[in-house]
């Protein structure tokens, strides 16, 4: 029989304001990095990970600081993130797109904030942003219907956003279709346990399942109103700069780091395999020119996109903190840096992955599992770089740009 993973209330929650983040998630790395084979074996995080989580107050980094959470700047999550994939894939993705949640759900009304956190300040929802399910609109809100899926760690979470279209809104003259996120408590959805996976397995991104809920107004908010840089109900209950930065730009970056330092966990692992590792013809692999050039490149790669992105996350900090919103431009470079950043370092790890040998095909070898994390991060469409490429090309040639994903 499955056993039941625990949820946030293990622990007797504390503030995660003033919280030293980079010296919590190095000491709780090595059991972390322990931990990995039973999340794949679970196919979620472990409970032992999902308390170090809690206790360090990690996804609560980006939290309002009126709810004990930490308000900090948003490199500490993805530093948090970067160095949690890289003792564990499946770990940092978790914590990363966890992390973002509390971050979105401060944009929300004081009615709603107080439903997620006032009985429990380290409550935390899950998500499934993908438009798979049904809204439709209903006297003072919504009903919701159907089935959305790589809902991440889910089952250690007591609520759910969901992306759903309930139709069309007017923007600039133009009638397009609205994304809205939805949130839903524990008891109007269930999960579906179809989390059977080669890449991510200890992710638990299982599908969530909705019939016929109804969602209030105030538990949702329109993607238009973030993209458009719209006053939001959130905004007069959290006032801080860290609130006004563009809601794609803080998603995506989360993905990215978790992809980065999931990269990094490979490289580590292939360094130290290789440093011992004698080629066909029984030289040493250490002293193949060809090797020592790829581990040169990746490890490149990845410090390259490490620093963009810390610059970036001060653009968007800078700007918030000024009161001026960055322009669409600059917003489409950001969300490019983001996902080629993480393109980069993929094409690193498969042409490390293709100097392993034939070996590490072998489901127990090292580097298989850490491959197919990294496989099933980049499967996702918010590290695809095409489209804010598109954005960014047209923007810069000064061109109209109509995109809810800026």
């Amino acid at each position: 029989m499955a056993t039941v993973p625990e949820t946030s209330r293990i622990a007797n929650p504390v503030s995660a304001a003033g919280r030293d983040y980079a010296a919590s998630v190095a000491a709780i790395a090595p059991a972390i990095r322990a931990h990995a084979d039973a999340g794949a074996q679970l196919r979620r995080l472990p409970d032992a990970t999902w308390r170090e989580f809690v206790r360090n107050g990690l996804y609560r980094i980006l939290q309002p600081a009126r709810w004990g959470g930490g308000e900090a700047d948003p490199r500490q999550l993805y530093h948090a993130v970067r160095e949690v994939a890289r003792a564990d894939g499946s770990a940092g993705w978790v914590l990363g797109v966890l992390g973002v949640h509390p971050w979105q759900a401060a944009l929300f009304s004081r009615e709603f904030q107080e439903e997620l956190w006032g009985g429990d300040p380290a409550a935390i929802n899950s998500s499934s942003y993908a438009a798979t399910g049904k809204a439709e609109k209903a006297a003072g809100g919504y009903r919701l219907s159907g089935r959305w899926s790589f809902s991440t760690g889910c089952d250690h979470c007591q609520w759910v956003v969901l992306g759903a279209v309930p139709g069309t809104v007017t923007i600039s003259g133009r009638e397009v279709p609205e994304l809205r996120s939805f949130m839903l408590p524990r008891k109007d959805y269930r999960i579906d346990d179809n989390w059977f996976v080669a890449g991510l397995a200890g992710t638990g991104s299982k599908d969530i399942v909705v019939d016929g809920a109804f969602v209030p107004e105030y538990r949702t908010q329109s993607h238009w109103d973030y993209a458009l840089n719209r006053p939001l109900p959130g905004w007069e209950l959290n006032p801080g700069p860290l609130y006004r930065l563009p809601f794609a730009a803080v998603f995506n970056y989360t993905l990215t780091a978790a992809a980065l330092g999931a990269a990094r966990n490979f490289l580590d692992q292939w360094i130290a395999i290789s440093r011992d590792r004698r080629g066909g013809y029984g030289g040493a692999i250490k002293d193949d020119s060809h090797s020592q050039h790829l581990a040169a490149e990746a490890n490149y790669a990845l410090d390259a996109a490490s620093a963009l992105l810390d610059a970036d996350c001060d653009e968007l900090m800078d700007a918030a903190r000024r009161g001026e919103p960055l322009a669409p431009r600059s917003r489409a470079r950001i969300r490019h840096h983001a996902c080629r950043s993480a393109q980069n370092a993929m094409t690193a790890i498969d042409r490390l992955f293709a100097a392993s040998s034939g070996r590490a095909v072998f489901l127990d070898h090292p580097l298989r599992r850490r491959y197919f994390d990294l496989k099933g991060m980049l499967g996702h469409a918010f590290l695809n770089p095409d489209p804010p490429a598109r954005s960014f090309g047209a923007l810069a040639f000064g061109n109209a740009v109509l995109d809810m994903m800026l």
